[in-house]
């Protein structure tokens, strides 16, 4: 099996969670199978999570961390997140760099256009991976809200700077899982971690 560059990215914005425990078992695989494996922390980065007064016409300047996101994006070839559903969405703060790093220039062309006017995608070629938790079991998230998350996600977001396809691997309930199945959760990630999967 040939090896990897990945980027992995923890969006729970606690500095401990079973997220977090969920990223580091996927990256500890990751790299001991021979994958190189860049990890970012949400709870360690430190940016403004709005524009403010900017926009894509005017943005602010990448604070040091969301740069280093970006970079990291551009490099990889597969793209690992995990994030909880909290309201029925992401983290704030997860929402706020997604907002702020994700530009046009960067990530995205405003200056092609698709045939449906939608712009070039400009992180194409890599593949995504996210690690859900919540407290809402997986077929409640298909049958009562249409899996929106996931479309947020893989449609929305990285698909349209053209990571795709992303795959979900989702966990619940979440809150307070008995340590046997956050063990069986955690075996679940450590085989995807080592196939970079």
């Amino acid at each position: 099996m040939s090896t990897r560059k990945i980027i992995l990215l923890n969006g729970h914005p606690g500095r401990t969670s079973l997220n977090k425990t969920l990223a580091e078992t996927y990256r500890a695989a990751a790299e001991k199978a021979g994958h190189e494996v860049r990890f970012h922390d949400l709870a360690e980065m430190s940016f403004d999570m709005d524009f403010g007064e900017g926009g894509f016409g005017d943005p602010k300047p990448l604070e040091p961390d969301l740069e280093a996101l970006v970079r990291d994006l551009e490099w990889a070839e597969h793209v690992v997140l995990t994030t909880p559903i909290w309201w029925g969405a992401i983290p704030a703060k997860l929402k706020g760099a997604f907002d702020r790093a994700l530009l046009p220039g960067r990530t995205f062309n405003t200056r092609k256009l698709s045939a449906l006017g939608l712009p070039e995608p400009m992180l194409t070629g890599k593949t995504a991976r996210v690690l859900l938790t919540s407290d809402t079991p997986p077929v409640f998230l298909r049958l009562f809200y249409s899996n929106a998350i996931k479309k947020i996600l893989a449609r929305q977001i990285l698909g349209f700077v053209g990571i795709k396809p992303t795959r979900f691997t989702s966990f619940a309930p979440a809150s307070h899982p008995e340590s046997s199945r956050v063990g069986e959760w955690c075996e679940k990630v450590r085989a995807l971690g080592a196939r970079a999967a």
